[in-house]
């Protein structure tokens, strides 16, 4: 696989580098050279963020390519929007939130790359589908009005939708330690016997404000209702990712030295906030 063989020229900044990343004026994904010396290149796939990324989502795409250039990584990010071609070499695939008319506008060209996705996620390609994505990863959707939207069955998942909203502040335990978030949708999503969640709730209303459950997980493909966007407020779920990409092609992950303190002061204060409410049974 191409995306991770090592470029010959070295940057000026050595391995470990903890340089920050600027967003580049005229990238705003985030793309750009590696930080310090360059160990490979990380192809990262944005679905449809014109029409799926309503609630800052296009946030995790940046972050996970500022974050793959802080570890020392040539991050290259491919928009795909309807109509166009999926890269053949891809490493991570993103995809965020919408309103049901935006699901609509994606759903044929979603069903015409729906067994290249398919096939990806068998080959191991990690995948976060945030909200609106992640019910078009499962079965179906259906909305409040009765019509259904066909999704991929990627995830064993089906949603309908209803009239009360489900809004607010999210504490997710997952087995890569707390996740942090902002829930808002109407969608109710149920899990289908096995499938997994991305993890039990210590504060929020999840997957459908009964099971004590928030999202999907299915080898390296992940659904989710959180938004903030969820990849800055929670870096380990980003090395997640970045580790998994490297893992489907046998090749070592080398991460950098990070300072993340910012991140986990930020994280940790929003985690105590949400526990002690959950205790204490009031709404923040």
């Amino acid at each position: 696989m191409s995306t991770h063989a090592p470029h010959p020229t070295p940057g000026a900044d050595g391995p470990g580098s903890r340089d920050l990343v600027d967003v580049p004026i005229d990238d705003p994904t985030g793309a750009g050279p590696a930080v310090g010396a360059r160990k490979g290149t990380v192809t990262i796939v944005h679905l449809y963020p014109r029409e799926m990324s309503i609630y800052g989502d296009r946030g995790n795409t940046r972050a996970l390519a500022m974050r793959a250039r802080r570890h020392g990584y040539d991050a290259v990010v491919v928009e795909h929007h309807p109509g166009s071609t999926l890269p053949s070499d891809v490493d991570v695939v993103l995809g965020g939130g919408g309103q049901d008319s935006g699901q609509d506008r994606v759903r044929e060209d979603l069903a015409a790359i729906g067994p290249t996705l398919a096939a990806l996620a068998r080959d191991g390609v990690p995948m976060l589908m945030i909200c609106g994505m992640y019910q078009l990863f499962g079965h179906d959707f259906r909305t409040h009005t009765g019509r259904v939207i066909p999704g991929l069955s990627i995830l064993d998942v089906t949603t309908r939708g209803n009239d009360v909203r489900m809004i607010g502040p999210v504490l997710l335990r997952t087995e890569f330690g707390d996740v942090v978030g902002y829930e808002n949708h109407s969608g109710s999503t149920e899990r289908g016997e096995g499938q997994e969640p991305l993890g039990t709730l210590g504060y929020g209303r999840g997957n459908n404000g009964r099971d004590g459950t928030e999202g999907a997980v299915r080898d390296h493909v992940y659904g989710t209702y959180l938004h903030g966007p969820v990849l800055p407020a929670n870096p380990a779920f980003i090395d997640r990712l970045l580790r998994q990409s490297f893992g489907r092609t046998g090749a070592d992950f080398e991460p950098a030295v990070i300072d993340d303190t910012l991140a986990d002061q930020a994280r940790l204060r929003q985690v105590e906030r949400l526990r002690t409410a959950a205790a204490e049974g009031r709404e923040v």
